[in-house]
């Protein structure tokens, strides 16, 4: 019988759910909240488990992430649960709140669907789109197994959830309509994701230089110097963005991370290039973890939206020199 999605990729999925598990019980997952002073170490921790494993870090990313959000809402999440946030409306296709509460839809690219506990949810609203704090292990919440077709990130499960008509408090409402996007924290939580981003790419060069030769030549020299400087580079970009967060945690920062994501983007596109032209094919077929964090990290990375996003930086820049609609 021929594989199916679910079953060629559920042993790994399982390791990274209960890898997640261990690191959540342990205190691992408590990072240091945005703009409270700590910024720097909060997206440092973010790399360092992207620089382990992308699927780990994704999960616990999305984590962090729910307990910023609630805590910019004056919430306190659930302490016994995983959280993921689930906020995709791609053609504004998603989950809508009905009559008497009741969440109906269904919602793209939610991952962790069988690992989280709750999620935060974003569902249209005659009055806006909403934020919603929900269980997801119950009835009539289904994740679809065939929704996820590609190899790439497989093991951080992210499918699409459908909701049938799943019932809501109105305690469970987070925020006024339309403030997930208003709030301050929407920009700030982009950087924590620039931050795994450039982890990914550093622990993939990581790998990439254990399968070097002794005396490597000077192609795969050069690369490995312009990728070190330039990993480095951006580091430190993130390391001022992070700061720069923590001296004035209420103001706009959208420009701020914008600039370092598609910093951060560029230069996970050159590892994702230079990495397989500097060790050739056999590193690539013979070790399967440096194939999957090079399919992970591609994958990944765009949920930078590539030309769309350096198009908006562009405009932005325009916008603070005073130039007005660069559109």
């Amino acid at each position: 019988m021929p594989l199916t999605r679910d079953t060629a990729h559920a042993p790994l999925r399982h390791a990274v759910e209960d890898e997640l598990r261990a690191l959540f019980g342990a205190g691992r997952l408590d990072l240091p909240l945005p703009g409270g002073g700590a910024t720097p170490q909060r997206w440092d921790a973010l790399a360092a488990l992207g620089r382990v494993d992308l699927a780990l870090a994704r999960l616990a990313e999305g984590h962090a992430d729910a307990v910023a959000i609630l805590a910019e809402a004056g919430r306190t999440p659930d302490p016994a649960a995983l959280y993921g946030v689930w906020a995709a409306r791609p053609g504004d296709v998603g989950a809508d709140l009905g009559a008497g509460l009741l969440l109906d839809g269904t919602v793209r690219f939610c991952s962790g669907a069988h690992a989280v506990d709750r999620a935060l949810v974003v569902a249209g609203d005659p009055a806006g789109r909403r934020l919603v704090d929900v269980a997801v292990r119950r009835e009539g919440v289904r994740p679809d197994p065939t929704s996820w077709r590609s190899a790439a990130m497989a093991a951080a499960d992210t499918l699409d959830v459908r909701f049938d008509a799943v019932a809501v408090g109105r305690e469970d409402l987070v925020g006024r309509p339309g403030w997930y996007v208003d709030r301050p924290g929407f920009a700030i939580g982009g950087g924590g994701v620039a931050a795994v981003w450039w982890g990914g790419a550093a622990g993939l060069l990581d790998r990439a230089v254990t399968h070097l030769p002794a005396s490597p030549d000077a192609h795969q020299l050069a690369h490995l110097g312009e990728l070190d400087a330039l990993l480095d580079a951006t580091g430190a970009q993130l390391s001022r963005a992070a700061a720069g967060v923590d001296a004035d945690p209420a103001a706009d920062h959208a420009l701020r991370v914008a600039r370092v994501r598609c910093a951060v983007e560029r230069v996970v596109r050159e590892v994702l290039d230079r990495v397989p032209r500097m060790l050739g094919p056999g590193p690539l077929s013979t070790d399967a973890d440096l194939a999957r964090t090079l399919a992970d990290l591609g994958m990944y990375v765009r949920q930078h939206h590539g030309e769309r996003d350096h198009a908006g930086l562009g405009a932005a820049r325009l916008a603070a020199a005073g130039r007005g609609d660069a559109s």
